[in-house]
């Protein structure tokens, strides 16, 4: 039986919301929800919804869920909290759910864990340097993780994350080039059990570079080390146009995307499943899926909102922990 972690994010925006309304159907593994237990009872009152919570024991062995039915960590907030209204009051109170489903999966407590969304920016004005929860994990677990988003089986990851446009060619090197698609390929591998991965490379500059009148990062860096990593047996296609690669004719037969900065690949992604599309933190020690979306403050206690991004976050969790489960016995 599977244990899975789910932060509840933002306590104003739309996690608490999320957790009420998914907990309505039954699933086969159990989740525990780290959060405050009387903000979710509050909060699914506010919905109109039926929830019976009960309380979270390591000790124990895991259930199914009911429908109805959460199981609470329950973290203590600051201050109470209004739908809709942030405060900054409460910022450490998110991070610290972060740190318990970390420390959790780290221990085996829980088998995974899926992260509801959080307010980057009310955190900063309390204090805390925050940038989002992949560079937070990757502190706290000491790796070097890359962010993959993914809508099915179309999959895009970054080679750079939350940088100024005007940081991105600085950033690309040969090192972190090649330590992104080792992650890249290691982990479509062996957590996506797919065997001979096929990447896609995007280009950093419009046309690839144009043969250097563009920009001479495919050339001088991007080339050079696609062709190393080729011969140590990666599958790796390009540098593309981005303005190209994006399309049947190349994504037919690719099992995943290097996009060289967030808003080159994850546009294309969002669009093709917003609403349904999973952010996985890959060359973490443990196993983290999230939504594709943020808090939505405006929506939060309204009930007008759309929890596939969640379900499908959760059950790519599940995936991902029982192929980790299969690999683990034999």
């Amino acid at each position: 039986m599977l244990r899975i972690a789910l932060t509840t994010g933002e306590p104003a925006g739309i996690g608490p919301d999320l957790c009420a309304m998914l907990s309505q159907q039954p699933r086969e593994y159990e989740l525990v929800a780290i959060g405050n237990k009387a903000l979710l009872a509050s909060r699914a009152a506010e919905l109109g919804l039926p929830l019976s919570l009960r309380d979270f024991h390591a000790e124990h062995a895991p259930k199914a869920d009911a429908a109805s039915e959460l199981c609470v960590l329950d973290v203590p907030l600051k201050q109470s909290v209004t739908s809709g209204v942030l405060n900054k009051n409460n910022a450490a109170y998110v991070l610290s759910t972060l740190d318990i489903a970390a420390s959790g999966c780290y221990q085996d407590t829980f088998n995974a864990m899926v992260t509801a969304p959080v307010h980057k920016g009310i955190i900063n004005d309390a204090g805390i340097a925050f940038t989002g929860h992949t560079e937070y994990l990757a502190d706290k677990t000491a790796s070097d993780p890359v962010m993959l988003l993914a809508a099915g089986d179309f999959r895009v990851a970054l080679a750079t994350t939350h940088l100024p446009l005007s940081d991105v060619p600085a950033a690309i090197n040969d090192e972190g080039l090649s330590r992104v698609l080792h992650t890249l390929h290691n982990e479509l591998q062996t957590r996506f059990a797919i065997s001979k991965p096929v990447i896609l490379v995007c280009g950093l500059n419009p046309h690839a570079g144009e043969d250097g009148h563009l920009g001479r990062e495919e050339l001088d860096i991007i080339i050079p080390c696609l062709d190393k990593l080729r011969g140590e047996g990666l599958n790796l296609i390009g540098p593309l146009p981005a303005d190209t690669l994006f399309t049947p004719h190349h994504l037919n037969d690719a099992d995943a995307v290097l996009a060289m900065y967030h808003d080159q690949g994850l546009p294309v992604l969002k669009y093709a499943g917003f609403g349904s599309a999973v952010n996985i933190t890959l060359g973490l020690p443990i196993i983290r899926t999230s939504v594709d979306h943020g808090t939505a403050l405006d929506k939060a206690g309204t009930g007008n909102i759309d929890s596939g991004s969640l379900n499908a976050a959760l059950a790519l969790a599940e995936q991902l922990a029982r192929t980790q489960q299969k690999q683990t016995s034999t």
